[in-house]
Parts: structure tokens; sequence; C-alpha cells
């Protein structure tokens, strides 16, 4: 087997991938007409909207995405079709990020969407055996009572709701108000995770583990910048969410060789592989490994370990890992023999 051949049937884990940003090109188009809007009405212009001069660009791109989702029921779909996708990669478990909110301020429900959502997922587990949880964005910049009033949300509809986070833009939005939020998702039951240095210095990742406890940190590439950070983050066990197409695209970092995964990796730190914005980005799981092998010079064994570090790091329970390692074990035995 050719290891290109080999990396796409090495079995995977998602840990980091937004649920809008995996809405598929024909789905836009979809939703755009329920929406009754104008705009993108083909995939070309679809092509051209997908293309950001920075990530304040991206962000107004993803926005006007959450404007075209105008009924819960659409959920059902977009969810199924990010699973889809996600199992042509090999890709065994998705933990994937709702930001519940975006849609609540925008007239829908909670409730309905959740539980459309999770008509997808088992869909999506009875036809394609992939399994999927869900965490809830509480997006920074509505601001920590807003947080609260999403954790009152997750109290009257959390089927399959195993964590919370914290996206939106960190630069005007910075962790330490969102003490108390996390602290009451945590006696909540809630696993904690928060996007942090991905457009800000490493400041905003120390300030990410000392005020919301997290256990895992989306994108973190700031913290190459401050050796005694990444000692902190390994020493505590904590996992990156490294997302290196994303950053990429968003300019965060000026291309994938220079992506801080191969330093992350090197060090010893517990990194996982995620595509984050699949259809916006023009990725999925298969890409980001390749490119990894491609441009970084990871071995396939460098990335099978990396699978087997989204596994031990996921919010699956103990006995649900321990299967899953023991599945990915025999796979990968299966491809490098």
């Amino acid at each position: 087997m050719e290891t290109e051949d080999q990396i796409k049937a090495l079995p995977k884990l998602e840990q980091h991938i937004h649920i809008v940003g995996s809405v598929r090109p024909e789905t836009l188009l979809w939703l755009v007409e329920e929406a009754g809007v104008e705009f993108p009405s083909s995939l070309e212009e679809v092509e051209q909207f997908f293309r950001y001069k920075d990530f304040d660009h991206f962000i107004s791109v993803y926005s006007k995405v959450n404007d075209c989702i105008t009924d819960e029921r659409q959920f059902e779909r977009i969810v199924f079709e990010m699973l889809e996708m996600e199992a042509k990669s090999n890709v065994k478990h998705v933990e994937a990020i709702f930001s519940t909110y975006d849609h609540v301020r925008r007239g829908l429900n909670h409730g309905s969407m959740i539980k459309a959502l999770n008509r997808g997922i088992r869909k999506a587990r009875e036809e394609l055996g992939i399994g999927c949880t869900i965490r809830v964005d509480l997006v920074r910049n509505y601001g920590p009572e807003i947080g609260m009033k999403v954790l009152n949300l997750i109290e009257e509809e959390h089927e399959n709701i195993v964590a919370i986070d914290l996206g939106g833009s960190e630069g005007g939005f910075p962790p330490a108000p969102y003490k108390d939020v996390f602290k009451r998702a945590k006696e909540m039951g809630l696993r904690l995770v928060a996007h942090a240095g991905e457009v800000s210095g490493p400041r905003s990742i120390w300030d990410t583990i000392n005020y919301l406890n997290v256990e895992r940190i989306g994108h973190g590439v700031s913290a190459t910048m401050d050796s005694q950070l990444l000692t902190v983050i390994k020493k505590q066990g904590i996992t990156i969410e490294a997302c290196p197409i994303s950053n990429v695209k968003t300019g965060i970092v000026p291309s994938i060789i220079q992506h801080p995964i191969r330093r992350f990796y090197d060090e010893g730190l517990s990194v996982s592989v995620n595509s984050d914005d699949p259809s916006m980005f023009g990725t999925d799981m298969n890409h980001e490994y390749l490119q990894l092998q491609r441009e970084l010079g990871f071995t396939v064994e460098d990335l099978f370990n990396i699978s087997l570090n989204a596994v031990a790091s996921s919010f699956l329970s103990e006995t649900q890992k321990r299967r899953m390692i023991e599945q990915f074990q025999k796979e990968y035995l299966k491809i490098i023999y």
C-alpha cells in the first residue's frame, strides 16, 4: 500500500469541527434559496465567497452563512452531510462544535435544533457507523451573561452535549470574565475547551488555562512564542486541537511549513489534527493528514500516534476509549503489514 493510501486508511477522530463550517456548497445554495436571499447563487460564487482576506473577513463570512439557516430542521441534513464527509476520511468519531446562540438570537429554538442535530447524528451512526457528540460554543462576543443563558438552555435540552467551548473573536474578548461560566459548566458535568492563541498571543492561552481550567485548547498557535507555556501545557496534559489548513487560510500562519504542529509534536505535547471549518477552507481530515506528511515530514506512524492522541484526549468514556484504541490498533496493523 502506498504511503498516501496508508494515510487515507488511518482511523481518525476529529475533535474540532464547526457544524456550520461544514455546510457543503450545494447545501449552502439550498439554504440560500430557503432563506429567500440572493447571494451566493452559484457554486462559483460560493467558491469566491469562501476566499478570505484575513481572520475578521472569515468571521463575517461565517456570520452570513448563519443568516441563511432559517429552520431548525435544516440541521439534520447539515450534520448528516458533515458526518458523511468525515466517514470518507475514515473518521470513527466526531466531537462537533455547535454555536447555539448564533441561531437562538436569530429566532430559532435551542431544543428543536439539538433534536434535529441528534436525528442526523443517529442516522449517520446507523448508516455509516460513525459516532458524534456535541460541544456548545458560547461565542465570547456575546459576553458572560449570555454564556450563563446558554448554560440554562443546555440544562433544558442537553441530549448528547458533552462540553462547552469559547470561540468567536479572541482579540477583543479575553477569557477571564468567563471564569464563573466555566465553573458552573464543570459543575453541570460538562467538559471544558476554549479557542486560544489563534489570533492573540501567549497571554490569551495563559489566561485560558488559569481562569477557565480547560482540558483542551483550540488552535494554540501562539504557544510556541513562550517555552514556559509549552512546558505548562505539557505538564498539565492539555491537548492542543491543531487546525493547520484553517490557520493558513485565515492568515494566522503563512504556510503549512511554518505551522507549529511539528514543534508541538516533537516536544511531546498531546496534539490532535482537525479540519475546523472544512467546507469553508476546502479541506477534510485526509487532506490535513496528507499535508503534514508532505510538508512537515510526519510519518505514517507519527500520524497514527496523533490519531491515538485524539482518542485518548477525547470526551468519550474510558471504556469507549479503550475499545476505540483497540480498534485503531487493529486497523493500523492491517495498514502497515
